[in-house]
């Protein structure tokens, strides 16, 4: 397996949509950035906020796209080229409906399951859909209709909790995930509860 040298944390760009549940994955990859002290910055190559990081002594790009959401995979190429980056060396985290808040999983490969920002990724990666994705619970309002409102709004307090506590329990599964044991980084998270 290839070893993970980049996540991408997806959300949409801009101080109106920073605490909405569609930025979940976004969530990760500052949680990161903090924790290893080193602040994203916007890069314009990368069209996005970049930091590199040593993370659990491995060395990792972390990228939040300033495009929007639906736009993701203009960033995420962008830094795959400078970079010569595989798709198999990334882990795109973003929010997931059919999982409940405080739940995440990992998974590789999978279609788009109707999420705009993998769905442009895959696009713009030349349908290659190989790329590790983190998928971090946020629920579903249970209406189709009401999915739009719901991912733009933003969690209650005890979801927003929930969220946080798995996106911690995902950082400390990283470790394991960096160095290549993807199978024990998916144990652990998968038998998470908050």
């Amino acid at each position: 397996m290839s070893q993970v040298k980049a996540i991408i944390g997806l959300g949409n760009p801009g101080p109106e949509y920073d605490d909405t549940r569609h930025n979940a994955g976004a969530w990760l990859v500052e949680a990161i950035a903090r924790d290893s002290h080193t602040p994203l910055r916007p890069e314009r190559k990368f069209l996005g906020h970049y930091a590199k990081v040593n993370y659990a002594g491995h060395e990792l790009h972390l990228l939040f796209p300033q495009t929007f959401m639906n736009r993701s995979g203009a960033a995420v190429a962008a830094l795959c080229q400078f970079f010569k980056l595989a798709s198999d060396e990334l882990i795109v985290a973003h929010d997931e409906l059919d999982i409940a808040p405080g739940t995440a999983r990992y998974k590789q490969g999978g279609g788009h399951g109707g999420h705009n920002g993998l769905r442009d990724i895959i696009r713009a990666l030349g349908n290659d859909n190989s790329f590790h994705r983190l998928r971090v619970g946020i629920g579903h309002p249970g209406d189709a209709r009401q999915v739009t409102n719901f991912v733009l709004g933003r969690p209650g307090k005890a979801e927003r909790a929930a969220i946080d506590a798995a996106l911690v329990e995902i950082e400390a599964t990283l470790p394991d995930a960096l160095g290549g044991d993807m199978a024990k980084a998916m144990n652990r998270l998968h038998s998470f509860k908050p």
